[in-house]
């Protein structure tokens, strides 16, 4: 089974001019400019608000390019609960089970993540659970359905060393299950780029 987008992760880092996810191969490695016909040109100092429209749509991207109806509905909860806004905005996509799925290694990529999770793959506690925007709890178990098991980039995903496990998830790769251990603090996110979460903030709040 093979990631329906494999573009749509190119596209986002040529708009950007970014390596969003450190990967070996991002057209960004080439080549640091936009799409476009005229090519390389000079970088014009962004505004405030391009500023936060910029980090914006890093973060919104960096997740699968979650739609802006969806992503404005996690600002508006990271603004209801205690605590810090910004760290809170992050800690609820670390959360997503697609974000799970790609933080445990069983995904090359958040694309193939939310794909893996809305084809039925994916189990929490041993259930199967198909909403890639799912909230995992603390302590919670993910599995693979044992016909997941067999996808062979799944396991190459699992074998690569292009990423590390960060310390708030664990995973036994042998058996193909992981568990969240915690909601991480934003400087524990394991980002390839620069992310400014508190722009997002401004951003929405304007």
């Amino acid at each position: 089974m093979s990631d329906k987008r494999p573009q749509s992760k190119h596209k986002i880092d040529r708009r950007l001019g970014l390596n969003l996810w450190g990967r070996a191969k991002s057209p960004v490695n080439k080549r640091e400019y936009g799409p476009g016909q005229h090519g390389p040109q000079k970088s014009r100092k962004l505004s405030d608000y391009g500023k936060q429209l910029m980090a914006k749509q890093k973060l919104k991207g960096y997740y699968g390019n979650i739609g802006e109806r969806a992503f404005r509905r996690y600002y508006q909860e990271a603004m209801r609960l205690r605590g810090d806004n910004s760290e809170n905005l992050v800690g609820l996509l670390e959360s997503r089970l697609d974000s799970v799925v790609y933080r445990m290694k069983f995904a090359a990529t958040p694309f193939a993540a939310r794909q893996y999770v809305s084809h039925g793959h994916i189990l929490v506690n041993g259930k199967r659970v198909t909403i890639s925007s799912y909230r995992v709890e603390e302590g919670d178990e993910i599995s693979l359905s044992p016909k997941a098991e067999n996808i062979g980039q799944i396991q190459s995903a699992l074998e690569s060393a292009e990423r590390d496990l960060p310390e708030y998830v664990e995973v036994d790769v042998k058996a193909k299950k992981g568990k969240f251990i915690r909601v991480p603090k934003k400087d524990e996110v394991p980002y390839a780029v620069q992310m400014e979460p508190n722009l997002v903030i401004e951003f929405y709040s304007r």
